[in-house]
């Protein structure tokens, strides 16, 4: 994997000239930078951050049509939605997977209101009919007592019966970084992390010919020569939109998205559920974290306008979602029982013209858009990740446009890196099953670690399930920068239990430092960094940073 390394990729973009950059290495950019590259465009794509740094690695983590946008009338949306779905379960087996949700029917005396239940049944068969029978199941009625056997803890006196119906799952950053491998090992993307966009050159004619870049890391500045540049770049794409026209721009209206994590045995379920806010026209999600031991809930949907880089849960978020958690269980989850916890921002096209937002962040369309500039600069704006690879191929089309090359996209069938190309089943010890849903193919290469050195088999977080040899993987082959790279986004040790995390940082950066040439004082740093991380984010939401073992 030795293309899929940025040192290698710095070199490149000092020495190449390339048909696009693409500005923004979340789900959107790394998929544009796929799209691009297999059409035989020279591809740069750079972030500022790490690969899915932002909105990409704080979604809700489901690869859903969206039942709640047939509400909206956006059936055009929820179509593209479902057919992106089954894409990325053909595409990428090993990290997108068929998960059931179930919808608890509440009621009085043992009855449910009729108009309650045709409402959910109507919306139910719309969405199979949009595409939601392409994952091979229909939805169904079931039983006050197989509802239970999902989700336990809901409230008897209250639960008549249930809807189940099956959408999928995915782990976020592990796609996006996927698709990044994919561009740079499939097909000769120079992919840089942590390489910043500060400025733009034009010709004479006004069009962009070069991306002045920064490379946060090393500190110093240069120029990447560049016919075309896709911005790609979620919340902060005013910014990039005000470096490429000179003016400042609002075309974005972040959202702000939270999400909690508990024990699994605080609020136990082997399915998706879907519980209604009580006085709200909203609903959240609980959902089982896959072998992990925990349940993750989300999310709220408010207006945002804080500071893009450091979204923060806070109390009254905490609050709301245990809030609609307790309603419909006994569970009784109080702050003492989050583990977690996550923000993100929703990169939400902003009203048209001069109009004021009116709306409901909930009720703004998450209809991507793709705007051309006159100077060779792409913006593809909204959208949601499940259907970044038809965003991707909206906006390559654009760029291609414009470069005058014709070139199909061929995306639709493209098996990811680390993807089976043919069916297979899944492995069945559960160590290498664990591998295989994080590395695919590739997860033969970490055994291989394993059976060299041993101890690396062993568990690296307490309560969590993964193993030394995974933070050396991938260190030696993510393009892992920090520590929170690792405990963040190459694994989700964070999301899940960030006081077991922090308790092993010290040992997972001893582990890594050889790969990553790291000094005694730069592992403290990395950790002392990541310490600070824990800090804020568990301060900010009302949290202890003590483990509650009451």
């Amino acid at each position: 994997m030795e293309t899929f390394d940025r040192s290698a990729a710095l070199a490149r973009l000092r020495s190449e000239d390339f048909d696009v950059v693409v500005i923004g290495a979340g789900m959107t950019g790394t998929g544009v930078a796929v799209d691009a590259a297999q059409r035989g465009l020279r591809v740069a794509l750079i972030d500022a951050g790490d690969i899915a740094v932002g909105t990409s690695s704080k979604s809700s983590k489901m690869v859903h049509g969206g039942l709640r946008y047939l509400q909206q009338k956006e059936f055009r949306l929820v179509y593209e939605n479902l057919r992106e779905r089954q894409r990325l379960l053909t595409n990428a087996p090993h990290l997108v997977r068929v998960l059931p949700f179930l919808i608890p029917l509440f009621g009085k005396n043992g009855v449910v209101s009729k108009t309650v239940a045709r409402s959910y049944a109507s919306a139910l068969r719309i969405y199979d009919v949009t595409g939601g029978w392409r994952i091979g199941q229909r939805y169904q009625r079931i039983s006050k007592e197989q509802a239970l056997a999902h989700l336990p803890t809901l409230k008897v006196d209250r639960l008549v019966a249930g809807f189940l119906y099956f959408d999928a799952r995915g782990d976020d950053a592990r796609v996006a970084l996927t698709l990044a491998q994919t561009a740079a090992v499939n097909f000769g993307a120079s992919v840089a992390t942590y390489v910043r966009a500060t400025g733009f050159d034009h010709d004479d004619a006004g069009r962009v010919r070069a991306v002045h870049v920064q490379d946060v890391v090393g500190g110093d500045t240069f120029a990447v020569t560049t016919k075309s540049v896709v911005n790609a770049t979620g919340v902060w794409a005013d910014a990039i939109f005000s470096l490429a026209e000179r003016h400042e721009s609002h075309r974005i209206t972040p959202a702000k998205g939270v999400h909690l994590t508990v024990p699994h045995d605080r609020l136990p379920a082997d399915v998706a559920a879907v519980f209604a806010v009580p006085g709200d026209r909203r609903s959240i999600f609980v959902v089982p974290f896959e072998e992990a031991g925990f349940t993750y809930l989300g999310t709220t949907d408010t207006a945002y306008d804080g500071p893009l880089d450091d979204p923060l849960t806070t109390p009254e978020d905490v609050a709301y979602i245990l809030s609609a958690a307790n309603a419909a269980t006994t569970s009784n989850v109080t702050p003492a029982d989050v583990t977690g916890v996550w923000a993100g921002l929703r990169p939400l096209l902003a009203p048209e013209g001069d109009e004021e937002l009116k709306e409901r962040t909930a009720d703004l369309s998450r209809r991507h858009k793709v705007i051309v500039n006159h100077d060779g600069v792409v913006h593809i704006t909204g959208g949601k990740w499940t259907t970044y690879r038809q965003m991707a191929e909206d906006t390559v089309d654009a760029v291609c446009q414009g470069l005058s090359k014709k070139a199909r996209c061929q995306t639709a069938k493209l098996k990811l890196f680390g993807a089976p190309t043919k069916n297979v089943s899944e492995p069945t010890t559960d160590l290498d099953l664990h591998l295989y849903r994080r590395f695919g193919v590739h997860a033969a290469e970490v055994a291989a670690l394993i059976a060299l050195h041993p101890d690396l088999a062993e568990v690296a977080i307490e309560g969590l399930p993964y193993r030394r040899a995974e933070f050396v993987y991938s260190a030696r082959h993510e393009m892992v920068v920090s520590l929170e790279d690792l405990l963040t986004r190459r694994t989700r040790a964070h999301l899940q239990d960030a006081r077991a995390t922090l308790a092993s940082a010290p040992a997972i950066a001893a582990l890594v430092a050889d790969e990553l040439g790291w000094d005694t004082a730069r592992q403290d740093a990395e950790v002392a960094a990541y310490r600070s991380l824990v800090t804020k984010e568990f301060l900010a939401a009302g949290l202890s940073l003590e483990r509650d073992h009451s």
